[in-house]
């Protein structure tokens, strides 16, 4: 087992960590908080914006003609009925209905996912592809993604990003730049606030990171941990 190592944002969260609160999450450092106690930082979710660095989140690519039919197969949820640019939340079962894990499955082209999940699910999803026209990629060391979450989150990304905002409804996803970055942004994420989540090249996280947090200063941004 490896140890763990800093997530690509790692730089910036590093120096804002004045707790020292880490944990690790697959294989990776975690800010649990980054002040002795988390109350700042729920009230970010709560009253303002908060960014959350969750790029350990695995990461899968599916494509391929046979792309929609191994998703369906695999989820509870009917494809058929997701169009192009939504995101279901969704678990995924053994053939006896035991749930394996959960996450989203978000449909970016006609026969293209992107999927996340908690923990590792490629052979799982590799599995399930027996005899079917479909890659597979792990592209968990290849997408970065920050959680921005809160009431003024909206208002963040409308100074920051490139991307119609207002036309992006709770759970679907869009292209867009922030800082010259071409990232896609999800109107997702597990605060129960309003919030997005935005999907980065690894090696951009410290622009996007560092647009953000300039960008969100009048909105009261603030880094967030996960005990928040």
């Amino acid at each position: 087992r490896r140890v763990p190592i800093g997530t690509p944002s790692h730089d910036r969260t590093f120096p804002l960590c004045e707790s020292l609160n880490y944990r690790e999450w697959s294989g990776y450092y975690t800010v649990s908080a980054y002040e002795t106690h988390h109350e700042h930082e729920y009230n970010a979710i709560r009253n303002a914006a908060a960014l959350i660095d969750i790029s350990p989140l695995f990461k899968y690519r599916l494509a391929g003609r046979d792309a929609t039919k191994l998703v369906n197969r695999v989820i509870t949820r009917d494809v058929e009925k997701m169009q192009v640019g939504q995101v279901y939340y969704t678990p995924w079962c053994d053939e006896r209905g035991k749930v394996i894990d959960d996450g989203t499955v978000s449909r970016l082209g006609e026969n293209t996912y992107r999927w996340t999940a908690a923990d590792p699910s490629l052979r799982w999803f590799t599995q399930n592809a027996a005899g079917m026209q479909v890659e597979i990629a792990d592209i968990s060391e290849e997408v970065a993604a920050l959680a921005l979450q809160g009431p003024t989150s909206a208002r963040v990304l409308r100074a920051v990003a490139d991307a119609n905002i207002d036309g992006l409804k709770y759970f679907r996803v869009r292209s867009g730049t922030i800082a010259g970055v071409k990232v896609d942004i999800s109107r997702t994420g597990y605060t129960g606030d309003l919030g997005y989540e935005i999907w980065a090249p690894w090696d951009s996280a410290l622009t996007v990171w560092d647009a953000l947090m300039r960008g969100g200063k009048p909105f009261a941004i603030k880094p967030t941990g996960m005990v928040a």
